[in-house]
């Protein structure tokens, strides 16, 4: 992997990052796959909107599909016929999202599986494995995100196993090889939760060890959104400039460019997707119900600026009846124009940054940016 900077913006960054199955540029957004399927949308679809990598996790599929299939099908790419740069998520978030399903240990994260009860062992070691079998461009080292709130003796201890669990992924990643003839990449995630001082170790040691790029996680686990861009700050101001920085499952629109700003290069996200299921629609004036009676013979597109198919062909009058019918294409039509929504967000943040004026760009959008109903977080 190669990561080119071609723009700074004050800490605002724009990049190419070069994977064996292509280039994306930064700042990037992930459309997430858990399960070698992002919801609702083909890889034709994706394509379509923009998308330029994808992210997958190595939980699920280590259990479904599994890696007889995986390795049978030539690996992720063409098993889900994606042929652009993949992401791996390592199942650390599972540590956290499962807590009542597993226990933590120094061998790794023992777990019931949420399908059949079956038990599982997660090591640094065998994510690693699990990894090369999936065949992803970038892989990540397995890790413990700490909840929120917990004592600062707790991130302490967290951080420091995340910390030896991350030298174990890396000599597993050293000594072993790609199953399908591209080379693949390690990234480490800096933990810490809330508290500076094992931010900044997390960062520096971590720094140190030389991965090929660096993730920034245990963020938007329920504390103020505040201190949250305070952490991202911490890590970004201490990681290396030659290296991707990928803040891990955040967030809203509002989220992503205050990030951007810190210096942050690839996000990933269920929101888009999942808010987009449950009829919440991101436009450029705000997010809107689109089950709200005031749509029903509203024969406007969505957003009368946005250039994706569902604004181009349906107006707000038919998406509300498809959800109200429950349709189907409901939920395709109004995943692909978040989608869309938020690959536009990220083209438009690299324009401000190659032209020098991300500031202005991001405080015009976070005047536009409110919602009108909660977010399906």
């Amino acid at each position: 992997m190669k990561f080119e900077l071609l723009k700074n913006d004050d800490a605002a960054r724009f990049g190419l990052v070069t994977t064996p199955h292509g280039v994306f540029e930064t700042p990037a957004f992930m459309p997430v796959g858990t399960q070698g399927s992002v919801k609702t949308m083909t890889p034709v679809d994706l394509d379509t909107i923009g998308a330029q990598i994808v992210l997958s996790n190595t939980y699920h599929l280590y259990l479904r599909p599994g890696l007889e299939t995986l390795r049978a099908a030539g690996g992720l790419h063409p098993f889900m016929g994606w042929e652009k740069p993949l992401l791996t998520d390592s199942g650390g978030y599972q540590i956290f999202s499962l807590a009542d399903l597993r226990k933590i240990e120094e061998e790794g994260a023992q777990f019931r599986s949420h399908i059949d009860g079956s038990s599982h062992l997660f090591t640094p070691e065998s994510v690693v494995a699990i990894q090369r079998a999936i065949g992803s461009d970038i892989m990540m080292v397995l890790d413990e995100c700490p909840p929120h709130p917990c004592s600062e003796e707790y991130v302490k201890a967290s951080n420091e196993l995340t910390i030896r669990w991350a030298s174990r992924c890396q000599e597993a990643f050293h000594r072993t090889e790609p199953e399908y003839g591209h080379a693949q990449s390690l990234f480490a995630i800096v933990q810490g939760g809330v508290v500076r001082a094992v931010r900044e170790a997390s960062a520096e040691r971590l720094s140190a060890m030389a991965f090929d790029g660096y993730a920034i996680g245990g963020l938007a686990v329920g504390e103020p959104v505040g201190e949250m861009y305070d952490m991202i700050s911490v890590c970004t101001d201490i990681l290396p400039v030659a290296k991707p920085r990928y803040l891990m499952g955040v967030g809203t629109p509002e989220n992503l460019l205050e990030a951007i700003e810190r210096g942050v290069d690839m996000f990933d996200c269920v929101l888009p997707t999942r808010n987009g299921r449950n009829a919440m629609l991101f436009t450029r004036n705000g997010s809107l119900n689109i089950t709200n009676a005031r749509y029903r013979q509203d024969f406007t597109p969505v957003d009368e600026l946005c250039g994706c198919y569902t604004c181009r062909n349906f107006t707000r009058a038919y998406l509300r009846h498809l959800f109200l019918v429950k349709e189907i294409l409901a939920l395709h039509l109004a995943t692909l124009h978040n989608l869309y929504f938020y690959q536009w967000l990220m083209k438009e943040s690299r324009t401000a940054i190659a032209a020098e004026c991300f500031a202005s760009f991001k405080l015009s959008q976070l005047a536009l940016l409110r919602p009108e109903v909660p977010l399906y977080i």
